[in-house]
């Protein structure tokens, strides 16, 4: 339930300017969030700009979808297990391993066992 039993949402952006908060949509076609492991990308995200007393907001609504970020493959944890059980080595080795040969299980085991 919204402050004040408000459920219209005219009313409800009313009472928001009067407080001195600002909102905004924005016709967003895609927002991608990068971090050192991976990329979140929202396709056809909703995104509400707020601004409440010089301080911006910014509320993303939609389902990501993971990608490796720029020069980098995403691998999954699974893989970097069976990599350093088969080669008998470290996690750590086998990420390195499996980064360096782009992914590759077998090329990563024969890189590491020779």
């Amino acid at each position: 339930m919204m402050p004040g039993g408000m459920r219209n949402p005219k009313q409800m952006k009313r009472m928001m300017k009067k407080m001195g908060m600002k909102t905004e949509d924005i016709d967003a076609e895609r927002v991608i969030i990068e971090t050192k492991e991976k990329k979140l990308v929202f396709d056809d995200a909703q995104v509400v700009h707020m601004n409440v007393q010089g301080q911006s907001t910014y509320q993303i609504v939609g389902t990501p979808r993971e990608e490796a970020p720029e020069g980098k493959v995403l691998i999954p944890d699974e893989d970097i297990e069976l990599v350093a059980q088969r080669a008998g080595v470290s996690e750590d080795e086998a990420r390195k391993a499996l980064e360096e040969v782009g992914g590759d299980l077998a090329e990563a085991i024969i890189k590491l066992t020779t």
